[in-house]
């Protein structure tokens, strides 16, 4: 077999193996609505539920990225899956709450299959292709929205407990079917010499903490936002599980296979243009989903008038599209950055960013439902990611928007177009 016909089987059978990590990694967002009835979970208890194997997912991301380095991407992607079968087909036994938080953090080491996949795909590709090439394998991302259109159809016809033992079976054909057209090239493991210290070091650096922010909106607010929606609709909108994760997957769905165009707007534009306009578009969206449902009347000239004042469900469904667009640009506009700011550092900063961001996805969904127990309002959890992106927008302007020169020749309009102009007119002088 040829090189570019390996290179293009390990990028088909790496994607489809983090598409079904990352589908049965959201599975708690289906799931947890069956299994909260059954218990009695309230909301903080239900947000545990569900972020409980993301917790793992976001602790494993740095020491799987360095055993890829060292023992190859082939070899431990096989065994990560291989090792969530069991506990996945253990869940549709359990009975107490305690039994799928024990379990939920193993399933959750599935979640790691991003810092796996990531590397051991672009060094099968030369540097002109590798931002392409993580871009599709990126798209897994949508295994969020394949979990909402598969388990509920599961769940109606069979039960809940059939969907982990369903999902048990197909991680163990799709990890035989990796291994049986992935390829293994030495040439790619290194020694990985990153050692945990030098991991935490990067931190004293302001600028990762910021990009940690900006991941942890877009990654984090991303699986935290996928776990949570499904029961949001049925309980705000009062539909069934079903249509509620077909909607849901309004959000998903783009959130994870819309990343590569955001790489493509990224290398084009610059990670700072992208980056900026997806807190505002962020921003705006949070704003309007945030307004809970508000009924009020008014004293007018022919007495009083009452008004009601909230989202629909098909509004509110075009919002969260938007939204999941806009997160789908930024997540990859934030590894430009690591690109751009880190050339010889991208895999620490790549590590510890991505950490931060999947830990945004385990805190989120617990704050959603404590707020929503000290509330009562569902849209306390847009309210929170408001503030969230209004700080991260405060940020970027005093580090960096202040500090752009927007008139002169140090403009970013006058580099990109003047710097054109100027070219023929250097070359007539020469």
């Amino acid at each position: 077999m040829s090189r570019n016909a390996q290179a293009l089987s390990v990028l088909i059978v790496s994607t489809l193996a983090f598409t079904v990590c990352f589908m049965v990694w959201m599975m708690f967002g289906v799931i947890g609505i069956p299994i909260r009835q059954e218990l009695g979970l309230n909301a903080t208890e239900f947000g545990l539920l569900a972020a409980t194997p993301v917790l793992t997912g976001s602790l494993v991301r740095v020491p799987l990225g360095m055993w890829t380095d060292r023992f190859g991407g082939r070899i431990v992607l096989f065994t990560l899956m291989m090792l969530c079968v069991v506990p996945i087909w253990l869940i549709g036994y359990a009975t107490e709450f305690w039994h799928f938080l024990v379990l939920g953090l193993f399933v959750g080491i599935a979640g790691g299959s991003f810092s796996v996949g990531t590397p051991y795909v672009a060094r099968w590709f030369p540097r002109a292709r590798q931002g392409f090439a993580m871009g599709i394998y990126g798209a897994g991302n949508s295994g969020a929205a394949v979990n909402k259109f598969v388990a509920p159809a599961i769940v109606v016809a069979f039960g809940w407990t059939m969907v982990p033992q369903t999902y048990a079976v197909v991680m163990l054909a799709t990890a035989l079917l990796f291994w049986a057209f992935s390829h293994t090239d030495h040439e790619h493991h290194v020694d990985a010499g990153v050692t945990w210290r030098e991991q935490l070091v990067v931190l004293r650096d302001p600028k990762v903490w910021k990009l940690c922010q900006y991941y942890s909106i877009v990654f984090g607010g991303y699986v935290a936002l996928s776990l949570w929606m499904v029961q949001y609709y049925v309980g705000e909108y009062g539909l069934d599980i079903r249509a509620a994760a077909l909607l849901a997957a309004c959000f998903s769905l783009p959130g994870g296979v819309l990343r590569a165009i955001g790489g493509w707007l990224s290398d084009r534009y610059g990670a700072h243009q992208v980056t900026w306009w997806v807190m505002w578009v962020s921003w705006i969206c949070l704003f309007i989903l945030s307004y809970p449902q508000t009924d009020f009347s008014i004293m007018t000239v022919d007495g009083p008038k009452s008004f009601h004042l909230g989202l629909d469900v098909w509004s509110f469904s075009i919002l969260m599209f938007v939204l999941g667009v806009a997160w789908a640009f930024g997540k990859a506009s934030v590894f430009k950055y690591i690109s751009d700011d880190y050339p010889h550092n991208i895999g620490v900063i790549s590590g510890v960013v991505g950490l931060a961001g999947g830990l945004g996805g385990f805190i989120l969904p617990i704050i959603f439902g404590a707020l929503v127990d000290l509330t009562g309002v569902r849209s306390s959890a847009f309210m929170f990611l408001y503030g969230v992106v209004w700080m991260s927008l405060i940020w970027m302007y005093f580090t960096e928007v202040r500090k752009t020169e927007v008139m002169g020749r140090h403009a970013p309009e006058f580099s990109l177009r003047g710097a054109v102009a100027a070219a023929p007119q250097v070359e007539g002088m020469q």
